[in-house]
């Protein structure tokens, strides 16, 4: 045992000889190039004016991804911004510096195109922004940095809790509905909207994650799915012909109250069909005729009779029209 403890300590070192050995050899180089480097490599000429005391603190991009220094990955301040060398050394004769090659402000002039170019140099490898070019957000113009903070330690476009507002600010009918007393859990932090969404693009109708509506929903209700011995053909086609997945003010997210919801497809059924029933025509009051106008929904609820409307496995009724006996 005191042997291994021996060989053990031996061994940190040689290690620790060899460690400063490469310090010495290949570090002064280092050091020397780089010593005035805050965050990035390279970055001396640009954090010489830019610190934590401009209008724009920059620093704060050390605490990101963009920010390691050992990822070979990491880009550079020039990566984005363009070498500009007329910004990094002011022209003589020049009142006002000049900005760099490209720049990313709201007030930027540089076109769209070029701002988001500096950035699907490296993140279109990603499949998640395999659909960027020709989505609605690339046609619309929109830059990357409209949605996304660089220089900063929480972007709040990738936070669940504080994404909902970014897209917000375009968005402003979901913002609504969003706060509407039936809604998904996005005000409460528990869903954001990139979990149904993929902004940078999709196959799907939407920006859909998924291809299509439906195959989006069933990722959380997997219970809607099936497959169904009878099956609800709104269901199977797109969730959205009966629910509004940002919000409304009726239960489970629908678009009207039943019976209303279940009518705009399927014609209430209009008193009692005494041929169909066997039934003895009531005498109305109102009308004196034998058969009487009231509608077989009123006072009730579809779903009373109908509690699975997405789908059952129950054996279908033989009498078409209507739906249930009422002998």
């Amino acid at each position: 045992m005191k042997n291994l403890i021996k060989i053990r300590r031996l061994l940190m070192g040689v290690l620790q000889c060899a460690a400063i050995a490469t310090v010495l050899a290949g570090g002064t180089a280092y050091a020397a190039d780089d010593a005035n480097d805050l965050v990035l490599n390279g970055d001396a000429k640009c954090t010489k004016c830019h610190d934590e005391n401009d209008s724009s603190p920059v620093l704060a991009i050390g605490k990101t991804r963009h920010g390691v220094r050992t990822d070979a990955r990491t880009p550079s301040c020039t990566s984005c911004h363009g070498e500009s060398p007329t910004h990094v050394s002011k022209p003589d004769g020049v009142k006002d510096r000049p900005k760099p090659d490209r720049t990313f402000t709201k007030t930027s002039v540089t076109p769209v195109t070029a701002r988001n170019d500096a950035c699907l140099t490296c993140h279109q490898k990603d499949a998640k922004r395999s659909h960027w070019e020709g989505s609605v957000h690339q046609a619309r113009d929109v830059a990357c940095t409209s949605c996304h903070q660089i220089h900063t330690g929480h972007d709040k476009v990738r936070d669940k809790a504080t994404q909902p507002e970014v897209c917000f600010t375009c968005h402003k009918e979901q913002r609504t509905q969003i706060n509407k007393p039936s809604h998904h859990p996005i005000p409460e932090g528990k869903m954001s909207c990139s979990d149904c969404h993929n902004p940078h693009g999709s196959a799907g109708p939407k920006m859909m994650k998924r291809d299509s509506v439906v195959d989006t929903c069933y990722t959380c209700h997997m219970e809607k799915r099936g497959p169904f011995v009878h099956n609800h053909e709104p269901v199977s086609d797109d969730c959205s012909n009966c629910h509004n997945p940002h919000g409304t003010v009726i239960e489970s997210m629908l678009k009207a109250r039943p019976p209303f919801l279940c009518h705009q497809c399927h014609t209430p059924h209009g008193g009692f069909i005494p041929q169909l029933l066997g039934a003895q025509a009531v005498p109305n009051t109102a009308t004196q005729s034998g058969k009487s106008t009231t509608n077989l929904t009123q006072g009730r609820g579809c779903l009373n009779c109908h509690t699975q409307v997405h789908g059952t496995n129950n054996p279908a009724t033989t009498n078409p029209t209507p739906q249930f006996n009422l002998r």
